[in-house]
């Protein structure tokens, strides 16, 4: 396949809402109904506890920090992230949920500080405030100029792929999905009169099928076709043998890269026949600083993706830029903490046939 290589920014869970929607220049109603918070205002006051004052508002850029200058450079062809809460001034908030996660849509300016391509809305928040706040949210990125894949006001728009063109005919494609494991109620999915996210809610072999049925009818010569899915645990590095069945039924169904999320951590990641599999990228933007209870995962830590493909789709190349929250804004991590996440990393992907090394730089690479 002849054309240019083609590098793409992956990351995990992007969540401006609750603490972070409180610091930026329009913070909406910050009412919860959490078990033991009730101002969303709390979580900028537990970030503050662990790590310094944060300015209020601060401006638009602030939560991505030095990440942004990273990009600029990289200048990736494509940038697709897991956008994990309602862009909304709904007060529906969805029954049964102890988590409810909301932006007001005057804070938009935020997400488009980072120039997303696509955002993934096939998760488990992006319904926290009801079928009412899913349609607000789409109606406005829309707005904003930024696609969205994996949900839609119903099931054929949930199911279509958002394109991101390349030049010369190239695409990238990036189809969407949401599993049970993750936490997404099978009440959320989108059906034919009802607006909701793509959710797998039969056996996963059918699932993965039905997923490559989609990707072997879209896909054309010179594309590279992403697919994100929601799914698995919050926390653990162990990868069930269900989901390595699932993502490589999917890269033998023509997927080029998995793009696993919903992990607060990164998890780890595989070459499986020249196509990359990320099984959980962590979170990269949210108000989880100062949340105890999970200090052994250094949840704190995130990681910026940067997949370079050779045309045709088979993996070129991995670089990992490791991140570390402070003041609910992302800065480069520290050696020590980029060392101990690379050998944790190391550590869990041995079993799948990859190695995570440091480069001269600092940042993380991947070996298969």
């Amino acid at each position: 396949m002849r054309g240019d290589p083609v590098t793409l920014f992956l990351c995990g869970d992007v969540m401006l809402g609750r603490g972070v929607d409180q610091i930026l220049p329009h913070p909406g109603d910050p009412a919860l109904r959490e078990p033991y918070v009730r101002d969303a205002r709390a979580y900028v006051e537990l970030a503050e506890a662990v790590n310094g004052p944060i300015p209020r508002p601060v401006g638009f850029s602030w939560p991505w920090g030095e990440a942004l200058r990273v990009l600029d450079e990289a200048a990736p062809d494509a940038r697709v992230l897991n956008l994990e809460t309602g862009v909304t001034r709904s007060d529906g908030f969805a029954p049964g949920k102890g988590i409810h996660y909301r932006m007001n849509p005057a804070n938009l300016p935020c997400l488009a500080a980072v120039r997303p391509d696509v955002c993934v809305l096939a998760n488990n928040h992006v319904l926290d405030f009801g079928r009412a706040g899913l349609e607000e949210t789409l109606d406005a990125l829309a707005q904003a100029g930024l696609a969205t894949a994996g949900a839609g006001r119903n099931a054929t728009r949930a199911r279509r792929p958002a394109v991101v063109p390349l030049g010369t005919g190239r695409r990238v494609l990036v189809l969407a999905l949401g599993l049970p494991s993750s936490g997404i109620p099978p009440g959320w999915a989108a059906t034919a009169g009802r607006a909701g996210v793509e959710v797998v809610t039969g056996p996963p072999e059918a699932a993965a099928d039905a997923v490559a049925e989609r990707v072997r009818q879209v896909k054309r010569p010179g594309d590279v076709a992403v697919v994100s899915l929601h799914w698995g645990p919050n926390w653990g590095y162990e990868v069930s043998d269900e989901e390595v069945r699932f993502a490589h039924a999917l890269v033998d169904g023509g997927a080029d890269v998995v793009h696993g999320h919903s992990s607060h951590h990164p998890r780890p990641l595989e070459a499986y026949r020249g196509r990359l599999v990320l099984y959980g990228c962590g979170d990269l933007v949210n108000d989880y600083e100062g949340i105890p209870g999970y200090e052994r995962y250094r949840d704190d830590l995130r990681l910026l993706y940067l997949v370079r493909l050779e045309p045709g789709g088979r993996l070129a190349g991995v670089r990992m830029v490791p991140f570390q929250a402070r003041r609910m804004r992302l800065r480069r991590a520290p050696e020590e903490d980029s060392r101990w996440l690379r050998a944790v990393l190391d550590r869990a992907c041995r079993g799948l046939g990859s190695r995570v090394e440091r480069d001269p730089d600092g940042d993380l690479v991947l070996r298969w």
